[in-house]
């Protein structure tokens, strides 16, 4: 018999974010799905049920991230590159990253995740593009089982550098691939791992990591495997002005116009970031139905530019919400995510640029659609059992509650839920992560991060 959660006297409950709040609803999940939802209240849950009390709490459709890099978790806030742009950032942290090894992968991915469940994230993807030499077993297979050890909802892309320093790239040669590699493995990750259903736990999407880390061939190949299996395409693009300087230099256009001369463009693909694009750009992404993961905070943290978001969804492109890799962000708090994209368009647009509604939009309906979730961003009856649970009872709160759901951007210092359901299970409870111990996991992760990092100043002092 399915198990059953019923959640009574809801504070203030958003289905979704074009739609009405509910003030006193009950909300019934059945197993993985929302059974029922009663406006007024007074439902009753047939046969064993665990009750949760939220008439202090907003309950709302959990949040999507959708672009993240979870090893760079072991990374972050490091002093030489506090203060540097994204070339010079990443060049510097290779000489880091090169070491990252099975255990470091295991416990990178759980801290990410479970940063983001916390936040009240329920979906995530992860690009994780970095293969070291020295690399042995299933890095994909190792993130699974991180994702299925918190029960996260996970879609990561198996990503992809294969061109290194010596071709003319930025990265080492020590942690790039040959795209025979690339692509045996691709479809490997596909057959094993692959859910198509709208509901799934597990997705695989394929991602070149970038223009200046992947040779054009590979570019074209992926998007051709990507599309013999039916998955989604993934790649950073039109981040930094230097991008569209390599593209200009390496390949006599920009970074758009290279990927559709790649075939890498189009309702399947999504971009992280998307900065730089022109208006006559806009258009094409428009046309195609390419999507775009916005990433306020790293955009802002390495000086990168604004997304032009506020255009873009007037245009009707699908842009979504991302915290990015955690050395960039450096956190992989999701709900903080979602309020900077709503402050940050305010910035160059004013203060109608983005409003709360718009930014939640974008981090659930706009995030599933994105990743290619069809049962996944609102909180209907047959839809997934995804929520994320905030006590607005606290004295951040205080005051706010002429509109509780934008109470959580516009207020609040902690970020945190007071319970996560991911798939109809309590994944968060009492604000505490279920499925790991987090001092443990806070213990381990500074262990790593010190190891690699020692590793890296030892082999630089040679």
């Amino acid at each position: 018999m399915s198990s059953s959660l019923l959640l009574k006297n809801i504070f203030c409950l958003q289905p979704s974010f074009d739609g009405p709040q509910y003030h006193g609803a009950d909300l019934l999940i059945v197993g993985n799905k929302v059974e029922a939802i009663a406006p007024n209240g007074g439902l009753v849950a047939p046969g064993k049920v665990r009750t949760i009390d939220c008439s202090k709490h907003v309950v709302i459709p959990g949040l999507v991230n959708t672009h993240h890099h979870f090893y760079q978790t072991l990374t972050r806030n490091h002093p030489a590159v506090q203060n540097a742009k994204l070339f010079d950032w990443l060049t510097f942290l290779y000489d880091v990253w090169k070491y990252v090894d099975e255990e470091a992968v295991y416990y990178s991915s759980l801290l990410a995740m479970a940063e983001l469940m916390k936040t009240g994230c329920t979906l995530t993807t992860d690009h994780h593009y970095l293969y070291p030499r020295s690399f042995g077993g299933d890095l994909m297979g190792i993130q699974f089982e991180a994702a299925d050890t918190l029960g996260m909802r996970f879609s990561p892309t198996r990503g992809s550098m294969s061109l290194s320093k010596k071709d003319g790239g930025l990265p080492p040669d020590s942690v790039v691939q040959t795209e025979d590699e690339i692509l045996s493995d691709s479809e490997r990750c596909i057959k094993t791992y692959h859910d198509p259903s709208g509901d799934a736990m597990h997705k695989i999407a394929l991602a070149p990591c970038s223009p200046f880390s992947v040779t054009k061939p590979l570019m074209k190949d992926t998007a051709d495997l990507a599309r013999k299996y039916g998955v989604r395409l993934h790649t950073h693009l039109c981040e930094t002005y230097d991008e569209a300087d390599f593209c200009q230099s390496m390949y006599g256009m920009r970074p758009l116009a290279l990927m559709q001369e790649c075939n890498l463009i189009g309702e399947d693909v999504w971009y992280a970031h998307g900065i730089h694009f022109n208006d006559e750009e806009l258009k094409v992404l428009s046309e195609t139905k390419t999507h775009i993961a916005h990433c306020p905070s790293s955009n802002m943290r390495l000086g990168s530019g604004i997304c032009r978001v506020n255009e873009m969804l007037k245009q009707n492109i699908n842009v979504a919400i991302a915290v990015d890799g955690s050395a960039s962000n450096d956190s992989s708090d999701m709900l903080a995510e979602v309020r900077q994209a709503m402050l940050l368009q305010r910035v160059r647009y004013g203060a109608d640029g983005l409003t709360a509604n718009e930014a939640f939009t974008m981090a659930t309906e706009n995030g599933a659609k994105l990743l290619n979730f069809t049962e996944v961003g609102r909180l209907e009856k047959g839809w997934t059992a995804d929520l994320a649970i905030y006590d607005v009872s606290t004295i951040p709160y205080a005051g706010s509650q002429s509109d509780p759901v934008a109470s959580l951007l516009f207020c609040g210092t902690n970020h945190n839920t007071d319970y996560t359901i991911i798939n109809g299970k309590v994944v968060v409870d009492h604000g505490q992560l279920v499925g790991f111990d987090e001092q443990e996991l806070a213990q381990k992760a500074n262990a790593i991060s010190k190891r690699l990092l020692e590793r890296a100043a030892r082999q630089e002092a040679v």
